[in-house]
């Protein structure tokens, strides 16, 4: 089985790729999702993560935007964080995995926004960076809810440069210039990995 990570900063087209490898039949663990999962009701992180930031408890899950606001300009507490949800979240794709060699998927995507900063690439096989051009990410955040250009700015200090994962991916798809060109690139890629 063949796992490829799937990364890009904020903005750059990540969900739309994840969208389209999943219509392809491809697997996909969503690293955000399993975070969803955890702190939504019931999650298996809520207990730890209300009893390190109690004022976000509500009921049986957690308030994301009040623990955003707690962590994000404090980086003791987004390393205590961090400390609580990336072991789960390994966990869930541990799952994901032995799932997938179950029914002997040929091809997995692992959908991480941080696979980098997390030295996440080394459980897989091969890195797809999706990538667009700064203006275009830009104005593809801003129009997101509550965002505003200085959240956009301490997003973005929080992650490795475009032009850094660029670099480090086995594969660069870019996502600005259409997504016919974004699905022949990611079609592409994946009938080179099933080749190999």
């Amino acid at each position: 089985m063949v796992v490829l990570g799937l990364t890009g900063s904020v903005g750059m087209g990540k969900s739309t790729a994840a969208r389209m490898l999943r219509r392809l039949r491809v697997p996909v663990h969503d690293a955000d999702a399993e975070v969803h999962r955890l702190l939504g009701p019931g999650g298996r992180a809520v207990a730890a993560v209300s009893e390190a930031f109690p004022s976000t408890r509500r009921g049986d899950r957690i308030d994301r935007p009040a623990l955003g606001r707690l962590v994000f300009n404090d980086p003791a507490a987004l390393k205590r964080l961090e400390a609580i949800l990336h072991p789960r979240v390994r966990a869930g794709q541990a799952r994901f995995l032995a799932a997938c060699r179950r029914r002997r998927a040929p091809v997995v995507v692992l959908d991480i926004p941080l696979l980098f900063e997390t030295a996440g690439e080394r459980g897989c096989d091969g890195v797809v960076v999706v990538s667009a051009p700064l203006w275009l990410q830009r104005a593809r955040v801003m129009q997101r809810p509550g965002m505003t250009e200085a959240r956009l700015v301490a997003i973005l200090a929080q992650q490795m440069p475009d032009t850094e994962k660029r670099r480090r991916a086995r594969w660069v798809v870019p996502t600005g210039l259409g997504q016919a060109l974004t699905l022949r690139r990611l079609k592409a890629i994946l009938r080179e990995v099933r080749r190999k």
